[in-house]
């Protein structure tokens, strides 16, 4: 694909959005108040805004390879942090993806490089889990550890020093587990939501002594 091509598509977006809605850039500059955070896989064939219907200002997004979480991660964690404390998102969704090649690449237990020392987590996962995966198909096995790994990821989120700090200012905020199909286009709730500290394991609530005491 030629890369000329990428600007004339974009000339024919601009003049499509404008056509529809004269201030539709100008909205845009002037303000960004997502609801949503949606940290998602860096799949091509995951287009986020497209596959829930928001425009461009209404959903700020993360991606990386597997949609991963990770406590040392400093890009997604200053992405988390404007998001809840700055733009004061109401959800964070965590989305993943059946078929998933980062998922498939760290169960296949080949060699791939740098990036199996990012996929270890999932893993960690396999080995929490492995007599419930040890008796389905692979194609079965992958989609259930694409999920489990979402859930394991929203998790991950919500123990988060920015999400429990929110908590405790008692900001509105929920992290969700979501999941795509690519076969056909359906968003799915793995309806792991969690919305305060008491819907994590005890070991992960971050205790805030009083001062003075």
């Amino acid at each position: 694909m030629p890369i000329e091509r990428l600007f004339a598509n974009n000339a024919a977006w601009r003049a499509r959005k404008t056509d529809a809605d004269p201030a539709f850039f100008q909205r845009l500059v002037n303000q960004q108040s997502p609801e949503f955070l949606w940290i998602g896989c860096s799949d091509s064939r995951v287009p986020a805004n497209d596959i829930v219907g928001l425009d461009p200002g209404e959903l700020f997004v993360h991606r990386n390879v597997a949609n991963m979480v990770v406590p040392s991660d400093l890009n997604l964690l200053a992405v988390l942090q404007y998001a809840v404390e700055i733009l004061k998102v109401r959800h964070v969704a965590v989305t993943g993806h059946y078929g998933c090649g980062g998922v498939r690449a760290a169960m296949s237990g080949r060699a791939f490089g740098l990036i199996d020392n990012w996929l270890r987590p999932i893993k960690t996962i396999m080995a929490q889990n492995a007599d419930a995966l040890s008796d389905l198909d692979e194609a079965t096995r992958l989609d259930t550890l694409c999920e489990l790994n979402v859930i394991e990821q929203s998790r991950n989120v919500a123990a988060t020093t920015i999400v429990q700090d929110a908590w405790a200012r008692g900001q509105f905020l929920q992290v969700h587990g979501w999941i795509y199909s690519l076969d056909n286009g359906r968003l799915h709730d793995l309806n792991c939501t969690l919305a305060g500290p008491e819907d994590l394991d005890m070991v992960m609530r971050l205790r805030r002594e009083t001062p003075g005491a």
